[in-house]
């Protein structure tokens, strides 16, 4: 187990990162480690490649650690979304795929949080070869999906059509967008999500708006907020074989904790860790608290 005493300080977000080309378009991750099992980080939505800056150095000290910052994030390329390239899971799955294939040169365990556990799912699904285990923190339920909103109180339901409709219109969508890109904003959401609000500092918040003055940042946060289809957990789980691992704060208030343990009646699933006290985001608010656990599975199935 790693202590927190001997962990390595955490990346600084200022980091130059190393960019690989996919797609025709610049994808920006950062590597640590030269030795030991692959393991693929991927973040949630509207963060990046810092949101693992506490986990990196500590992983890197036993596996070969990379974080990416998928397409649309990060410093990563923001395209304007298309046919042949939207924002979807199927896209995300396709380009960690070939992530791990071109700069990895073969399979590795994938750890997300948030929609980065759907990605990570969705990459399992199709592409089995390439994933030798999955780690889930606090996994995107999607509650907001087609499938689901029947399940939400009236207001939500109503509400959410609603919002997503008038979002629609690209003056408006991006009027949104410039109130919700701003550091007040980010800070509330920030404190909501984690259960530590110490853990909310200034280099956070700076850090997720960084990206968000970057050309097209507007039009990837609408195009995905319009996404409501594609797969959910429970459709990607039960046809996944490699061993995974779901870990839950249970003080998120977006992702439930108590409709986040029906996950682990899947087959894939091999332990559902719950967290007292934590939030959406548990590998930043707590990484003393996360790394050792990382540590035991990645080692297991290495």
């Amino acid at each position: 187990m790693v202590s927190l005493e001997s962990s390595p300080p955490a990346l600084s977000p200022h980091t130059p990162p190393l960019f690989w080309q996919w797609r025709n378009q610049a994808i920006a991750y950062q590597q640590r480690g030269d030795r030991g099992p692959a393991v693929v980080l991927i973040h949630g939505f509207g963060a990046s490649w810092g949101h693992w800056r506490k986990n990196i150095p500590v992983l890197g000290e036993y596996c070969r650690c990379y974080a990416i910052d998928l397409l649309g994030f990060g410093a990563s390329a923001k395209p304007l979304p298309s046919q042949a390239l939207g924002y979807t899971f199927s896209t995300w799955g396709d380009l960690v795929a070939d992530f791990c294939r071109e700069v990895i040169g073969g399979p590795a365990v994938l750890i997300g949080n948030s929609i980065g556990c759907v990605v990570a799912m969705q990459t399992a699904t199709d592409h089995p070869e390439l994933v030798t285990g999955l780690i889930a923190l606090n996994c995107s339920l999607r509650l907001l999906h087609d499938r689901k909103r029947s399940a939400l109180p009236w207001y939500r339901r109503v509400g959410a059509g609603v919002l997503q409709k008038v979002l629609g219109y690209p003056q408006i969508g991006k009027l949104f967008f410039r109130q919700v890109a701003r550091a007040k904003t980010v800070r509330q959401a920030l404190c909501q999500a984690y259960g530590d609000k110490n853990a909310v500092t200034d280099e956070l918040v700076a850090m997720l708006l960084r990206p968000a003055q970057d050309e097209g940042a507007a039009e990837v946060f609408l195009a995905f907020t319009s996404y409501s289809q594609g797969p959910l957990p429970e459709d990607l789980l039960p046809r996944i074989h490699c061993p995974t691992v779901l870990i839950w704060g249970e003080a998120d208030p977006w992702e439930p904790i108590a409709l986040g343990r029906a996950l682990a009646n899947h087959n894939c699933v091999e332990q559902f860790i719950s967290l007292p006290g934590l939030g959406h985001c548990p590998q930043d608010e707590a990484p003393e608290v996360i790394n050792p656990i990382l540590r035991q599975w990645i080692t297991e199935w290495s």
